[in-house]
């Protein structure tokens, strides 16, 4: 089936930070991919001229864990519709007591803790050892900081983000592991998203929020209290989004394009 709607700009996160009465001509619609089917349908709309794409990482109801995210489909498709950046959402425990909640940091490390998730595009047939030592866009994290900083937001320039299997939280042991390896936020969103978007050559940035102190604050972590932070959280995001949309630089000055110029064999 062909694709008649397009975007320029691939949004995934939580239902809460695209509020469609933000956006002219929402369609819903189904992209059909070789790796099955996406989260949920994709909203497609325009905002201030912008065409922008949505997928609800979780689905619209949060009923997917992160675990069972279908990640490479839901690159693909944005991928398909013709976006070029993907800005992503998430929700993270905080490793660190100066990162406290309600703080949004753009991570600029990450490391994998995840154990069974389907994270390339290159399954077989043509080989890819895409290049993750800077795994994500530099352009649109300075963007994305400097909007922030406008804002007022309490925003970190960096962090290195512990990608957990999840659905459980972490053990009191692993969240110490976890700072002994001088890691900031620890979330189960991450990977393998930032590279699949590296092999399909897309600008990728996140945007976590600190929800919590992890457990090795001796306060064990609670959904409800996620939950809630989460919400009190998402006007700020929100604002920032809809301040970013308009403004992110049309011109593309990072490498994310051509990531598999030296990866395929």
């Amino acid at each position: 089936m062909a694709i008649t709607e397009t975007a320029d700009i691939g949004i995934i996160g939580g239902t809460g930070v695209y509020d469609q009465e933000n956006f002219e001509d929402v369609k819903e619609i189904k992209v059909f991919t070789p790796f099955g089917e996406t989260s949920d349908l994709i909203s497609v709309g325009v905002y201030k001229n912008v065409k922008v794409a949505f997928i609800p990482r979780h689905g619209k109801n949060h009923t997917i864990p992160p675990h069972r995210v279908n990640y490479r489909a839901n690159v693909w498709a944005l991928k398909q519709l013709g976006a070029k950046r993907i800005i992503a959402s998430a929700a993270v425990g905080s490793l660190r007591e100066d990162y406290g909640p309600g703080t949004f940091v753009i991570p600029d490390q990450f490391i994998d803790r995840t154990k069974k998730r389907l994270d390339t595009f290159y399954e077989g047939g043509q080989v890819c050892h895409i290049s993750a030592a800077d795994p994500f866009c530099e352009q649109l994290r300075s963007f994305f900081i400097e909007t922030s900083q406008k804002l007022g937001l309490d925003v970190k320039k960096s962090g290195t983000y512990v990608c957990i299997e999840g659905p459980r939280f972490s053990t009191r042991a692993e969240s110490r592991l976890f700072q002994m390896w001088k890691a900031d936020v620890v979330g189960m969103t991450l990977y393998p998203e930032c590279v699949l978007a590296r092999e399909a050559e897309l600008c990728y940035v996140s945007i976590s929020i600190v929800t919590d102190y992890d457990v090795w604050a001796e306060s064990p972590v609670s959904t409800k209290e996620v939950i809630e932070k989460a919400r009190k959280s998402n006007e700020n995001l929100k604002k920032l989004i809809l301040e970013a949309l308009p403004q992110i630089p049309k011109t593309k000055d990072c490498g994310c394009g051509s990531a598999l110029k030296d990866a395929l064999m």
